[in-house]
């Protein structure tokens, strides 16, 4: 049976369907699982390794749990505590092994600092150049990423003072 023929039997028949609004729907939260995709985490790798402060490599699984918190007010209810997240964390080794791998980023054991090579710059400005949803995320992660260095960079001088 074809489309056409299904909408003429339908009408020949008289057939209905009946629907309910008894179900409300209740607003959706997200879970970890959700936004722990790979793609996506290997982009705020890159848009963290672009920044002028280079992330330490041992902390790069928290930074990116913090920046996702900050800017994702959904997640701010939740009971997850996303930037302490040991699955988050595995995901993120993960990407920076396919970012090394796919020569977007370098990783300086001397240092213990990322670096992002010319062709991850290339993939970061593409993103970012688009007007969609993407890129406005990825600009609030940066700028989250920024917001998070400042005020750990304050901390330390606080701390320093007392």
């Amino acid at each position: 049976m074809n489309i056409d023929n299904f909408f003429q039997s339908v009408e020949e028949n008289g057939a209905s369907l009946i629907i309910s609004s008894k179900h409300q729907s209740n607003s959706y939260v997200l879970s970890n699982e959700a936004l722990f995709q790979l793609p996506l985490i290997s982009l705020i790798v890159l848009i963290l390794a672009k920044d002028r402060r280079k992330p330490n490599v041992s902390e790069i699984g928290q930074l990116v749990g913090e920046s996702i918190l900050s800017c994702m007010t959904s997640l701010n209810k939740s009971d997850q505590h996303i930037h302490w997240s040991a699955n988050l964390r595995i995901r993120t080794v993960k990407a920076i092994s396919f970012l090394e791998q796919a020569n977007l980023i370098i990783v300086n054991n001397r240092k213990a600092k990322i670096n992002i090579t010319d062709l991850g710059k290339k993939v970061v400005d593409k993103a970012l150049s688009w007007d969609d949803n993407l890129s406005y995320n990825l600009n609030m992660i940066s700028r989250s990423y920024r917001n998070i260095c400042v005020a750990k960079k304050l901390d330390l001088e606080l701390y320093e003072t007392n």
